[in-house]
């Protein structure tokens, strides 16, 4: 049971960590002119949908980067509430199964 909870504890950790490094980097490369405002909008939705939702989210506010970005400021809370839910199952169903 212990196993379990730090191994999805570390899953979430590490996708948080992933998502806030590729906006960074997605911001970076766009003041520095290797990408276009636009691109990278598949990525930045994979890894939300995959549990970086919250993440991706509150770093956009903190960078103020694509704010404008209408599909990612109605999916990403969407896909946040998603992600709560998904977690919150996934600890119950531990401690449950167990």
């Amino acid at each position: 049971m212990i196993l379990l909870t730090v191994l999805l504890s570390t899953y979430i950790l590490a996708i948080n960590f992933y998502a806030f490094r590729l906006l960074r980097k997605q911001r970076d490369d766009t003041d520095i002119g290797e990408l276009n405002i636009g691109d990278g909008d598949g990525k930045l939705l994979l890894v939300s949908a995959m549990g970086g939702a919250i993440t991706i989210f509150a770093s956009m506010f903190a960078f103020r980067y694509r704010l404008d970005s209408m599909l990612l400021m109605l999916v990403l809370p969407l896909l946040a509430v998603v992600n709560i839910y998904c977690f919150y199952l996934g600890y119950r169903s531990i401690f449950i199964f167990w």
